[in-house]
C-alpha cells in the first residue's frame, strides 16, 4: 500500500500554514484536531470491549499481555507494560513489551528495524509465546512489516492477537483476532503519527489494561488497592484509601497497614471484615486476592 494512500499520511489542509502560525494559533489548531481523537475512540469501542474480555480471560488463565510495536507505537505499548504492575500490584510479567530495536529504541529511534517482518517474527519468538498469551499489535498505519510479523507468528502459535490501528481496512487488522481501527484522520504535521495516532493508541492501551484488571478484580470499587506503597506519595494513598473504604480515622489506618506489613488489601479486609491477619490472609487466598469477593461475603 502507497503512503499516500493512508489518511494518517494525507496533508492537513487546515494546517498548511502551520510554519506561519504563532504559538497561540499552533496550540489552538492542535487542540481543535485532539478533540476529534476521542470521538473516533468511541465508534470502536464494541472491539475494544471484546479485547477487554479475552485479555482478562487470559490473564486469568496464566497468560501474559504482550505489546508489539515500533516507533511510537512501540513506546506506548512498552509505557503500558511499565505502567500496570505498580498500579494495579501484579507481577513484572504479566505484561510486556516487544519493540523493534529493544529498550535502546524507547529512547533513540532506530528506523530501520521496523521494516523487517523477520525480526518482528524472531523478537516476539523469544518470548516462547504460550495458547494463554495476548498480543497486542500497534502501527498507526497498520501496515508496519515487524508488528506484521510478530502478530503472524503469534497467531501461528495459538496466541489470541489484537490490532490496534489508525487506518481502516489495514494488513494488521485482517491478521488479528479483534482489529481496533481508530481513524483519526490527518495529522497536523503530516505524517507525524505521534500525534493523534499516538493518542489514540495510549487511549485504547489504557482502556485494556485498566478494563482487564478491573475485570481481574485488581481494583475495590475505582481504587488502586494492589499498589504498593514504597514512596511517601504511595503510602498516603494507601492510608486515604483506608480511612474511605474502612471508615476509620487516620490513625487506625496507618495501623492497619503497618500490621499488615503494608499490604493495603490485607489491612483493608482486616479493618472492613474486622478479623485478624491470619484470618484475612486466609480469605484473601481462598478469593484470590480479590478484596471485592471477600467483603461481599
Amino acid at each position: 500500500m502507497e503512503l499516500r494512500k493512508l489518511k494518517t499520511e494525507r496533508p492537513n489542509r487546515k494546517s498548511a500554514n502551520l510554519d506561519t502560525m504563532n504559538a497561540l494559533e499552533i496550540a489552538t489548531l492542535m487542540n481543535h484536531e485532539d478533540t476529534k481523537v476521542a470521538a473516533a475512540v468511541r465508534k470502536v469501542l464494541p472491539q475494544v470491549a471484546a479485547a477487554i474480555d479475552v485479555i482478562a480471560h487470559r490473564l486469568a488463565s496464566g497468560g501474559r499481555l504482550i505489546y508489539v510495536g515500533t516507533g511510537t507505537s512501540g513506546r506506548i505499548g512498552a509505557l503500558d507494560a511499565a505502567e500496570v504492575p505498580p498500579t494495579f500490584g501484579v507481577s513484572p510479567g504479566m505484561v510486556q513489551f516487544v519493540m523493534a530495536g529493544g529498550e535502546r529504541a524507547l529512547g533513540r529511534a532506530t528506523e530501520a528495524s521496523e521494516d523487517s517482518s523477520a525480526l518482528g517474527r524472531r523478537d516476539l519468538a523469544a518470548k516462547k509465546l504460550r495458547k494463554s498469551d495476548v498480543v497486542v499489535g500497534i502501527a498507526a498505519s497498520g501496515r508496519t512489516p515487524y508488528t506484521i510479523g510478530a502478530l503472524e507468528h503469534a497467531r501461528k502459535k495459538g496466541a489470541a492477537t489484537v490490532a490496534i490501528a489508525c487506518n481502516r481496512g489495514s494488513e494488521l487488522a485482517r491478521i488479528a483476532n479483534i482489529s481496533i481501527e481508530v481513524d483519526v484522520g490527518a495529522e497536523v504535521l503530516t505524517g507525524s503519527t505521534r500525534l493523534k495516532a499516538g493518542t489514540a493508541q495510549k487511549m485504547v492501551c489504557n482502556m485494556l489494561s485498566t478494563g482487564a484488571m478491573a475485570r481481574l478484580g485488581h481494583v475495590y470499587g475505582n481504587l488502586m488497592v494492589h499498589l504498593r506503597p514504597k514512596n511517601q506519595k504511595l503510602y498516603e494513598r494507601g492510608i486515604s484509601m483506608l480511612e474511605h473504604v474502612a471508615r476509620v480515622d487516620r490513625e487506625t489506618a496507618v495501623g492497619a497497614l503497618h500490621a499488615a506489613g503494608m499490604n493495603v488489601p490485607l489491612a483493608m479486609v482486616m479493618l472492613k471484615a474486622n478479623v485478624s491477619k491470619r484470618e484475612a490472609l486466609r480469605l484473601l487466598k481462598s478469593k484470590r486476592g480479590t478484596v471485592r469477593r471477600v467483603l461481599q461475603e
